[in-house]
């Protein structure tokens, strides 16, 4: 589903992912329309502008998964502000890009949002992940390393979760199948009672496991 008020911009996105043989199921002009037709088009991944007319982005994005908890919000936007791109990721969006995106940049955003993974344009994903973890983190929050509830392959993988590494991308680096990183990842998920990796990324944040290993 595809939600810009900007017509020739709408039609450029929607004749992108069609040419790239994803399924357009709906598109909308305004917060209105997209509430209104996504019940019934139910999209896999919803690209949505911020500034829009009526419930703007981040209220659409959070409408949107209270209607269907497995959709995905995938936020493509003019604005590259920091409190824009954090509103959007608190309201639970699993990537963030803005307009000055390349064709191929939206394609493949697309393709890992509907994944499951988190997608920031370059230069924001530090940004977000460092406010995430400044904004969020109790005095005195203990880190997770050596969490007895998870193992240290689970801990190793929440760690690349939480520096926005895909699935591909962490099977590679550690030698591993794409379904194994998964079965990982899902255990994690369960033991940490949480429903999806964007959950288990802001979970990840707030404990400082993004940051770079010391030497």
């Amino acid at each position: 589903m595809v939600v810009d008020d900007h017509p020739m911009w709408r039609d450029a996105v929607e004749r992108d992912l069609q040419a790239a043989g994803f399924d357009v199921v709906a598109v909308a002009a305004d917060g209105h329309q997209a509430l209104a037709r996504f019940p019934a088009a139910r999209p896999q991944v919803v690209v949505l502008d911020l500034q829009i007319p009526g419930p703007n982005g981040v209220e659409v994005t959070a409408s949107v998964l209270q209607t269907d908890p497995g959709a995905r919000v995938l936020i493509l936007s003019a604005s590259g502000e920091q409190d824009d791109v954090l509103q959007a990721v608190k309201a639970g969006a699993t990537g963030y890009l803005v307009k000055s995106a390349s064709q191929a940049e939206l394609i493949e955003a697309v393709r890992r949002v509907a994944r499951g993974d988190s997608v920031f344009t370059p230069g924001l994903a530090g940004l977000v992940l460092g406010e995430f973890r400044r904004l969020s983190q109790p005095a005195g929050d203990p880190s997770i390393t050596g969490n007895p509830e998870l193992t240290d392959r689970e801990t190793e993988i929440l760690k690349m979760v939480a520096k926005g590494m895909s699935y591909k991308q962490i099977a590679e680096r550690l030698v591993l199948s794409h379904r194994t990183v998964q079965n990982h990842v899902q255990n994690t998920l369960r033991k940490l009672q949480m429903h999806n990796r964007v959950e288990l990324t802001r979970y990840a944040i707030e404990r400082g496991l993004d940051e770079p290993d010391e030497v």
